[in-house]
């Protein structure tokens, strides 16, 4: 770490309060961490708050296009205004350069999430694949990176690891938001993977139920716990200092088995309470295999 100066307190509460009432996942992650590390974690997880709200809070693809385009001019050193009063603007800048943070993965972060903004559906696993590698994989490896005994290249955490845990956790997510996605026509369910149990995108944006959409669901779901079993096996070989970056395997454990039980209605919303989030991160962080 280096000694870079921090934003003043305002900017860092404002963050705290940012992720813990926008990605409580993530927030309540970060509480099994030191103070000074929770702080550039906070922030690196505020500036993902402020990047995946951007569909929601634009009407035109082309505004959110301009306001992506800002925070990839930030990380260039190139944005023109507002980077001085926006503090998790001011918060991100600093944990890049306190914990010599590499800019790559947030501008991938940044250009994948552009497919947030239209309505073509995700055409096939291997893409969605590129994608969650993109905008989780990314905040996992930069996670492991502030966690990190010393300073190191980017390779802190094995990228086999970070891989695997980013499709468990994005699969989870996907899966569970597809009631709010499906009304907004947002696709991510892979289109090839519907159309191979005789499903469509049409059966997602109308709600409707069917068994071939479950059976579509059912193959993802099986991808996302593959992957968390191929997680669990490289726990072991993790610097111990950098296994609370993956700590929300713990959450998609559980999530998954939960949306793959055969009688759940897919657009019936299910909310995790925060005290269950607090009591799966606290059990985790005291087994080896995040139990």
């Amino acid at each position: 770490m280096s000694s870079a100066a921090a934003p003043d307190q305002d900017a860092a509460g404002y963050c705290a309060a940012l992720v813990r009432d926008q990605d409580f996942d993530r927030y309540a992650a970060t509480l099994f961490v030191g103070t000074a590390p929770r702080r550039a974690l906070l922030a690196l997880a505020a500036f993902n708050v402020e990047i995946v709200r951007i569909p929601r809070l634009v009407s035109q693809p082309l505004v959110g296009d301009i306001r992506l385009q800002w925070w990839s001019d930030l990380l260039g050193g190139t944005a023109h205004g507002g980077e001085s009063g926006n503090p998790v603007a001011a918060e991100l800048l600093w944990a890049i350069d306190a914990y010599r943070l590499p800019t790559a993965p947030l501008r991938r972060l940044i250009e994948a999430r552009q497919f947030d903004l239209y309505n073509d559906p995700m055409p096939d696993l291997a893409v969605l694949q590129d994608y969650l590698d993109a905008t989780v994989g990314g905040l996992l490896q930069l996670a492991a990176m502030v966690l990190r005994p010393a300073p190191a290249g980017p390779q802190d955490m094995d990228l086999h690891a970070a891989h695997a845990a980013a499709i468990v956790l994005g699969i989870g997510q996907l899966i569970a938001r597809l009631p709010y996605d499906g009304a907004r026509r947002q696709l991510y369910v892979p289109k090839d993977l519907l159309a191979r149990h005789g499903s469509s995108p049409e059966e997602v944006f109308a709600g409707r139920p069917t068994k071939a959409l479950q059976a579509a669901l059912g193959e993802l779901i099986a991808v996302g716990q593959s992957h968390f079993a191929q997680a669990l096996q490289d726990l072991p070989s993790l610097p111990r200092e950098l296994r609370p970056a993956l700590l929300p395997l713990a959450l998609a454990r559980r999530d998954l088995d939960r949306l793959a039980r055969p009688e759940r209605d897919p657009f019936q919303p299910e909310e995790r309470s925060r005290l269950a989030t607090l009591w799966a991160l606290w059990r985790a962080s005291r087994s080896p295999a995040f139990r």
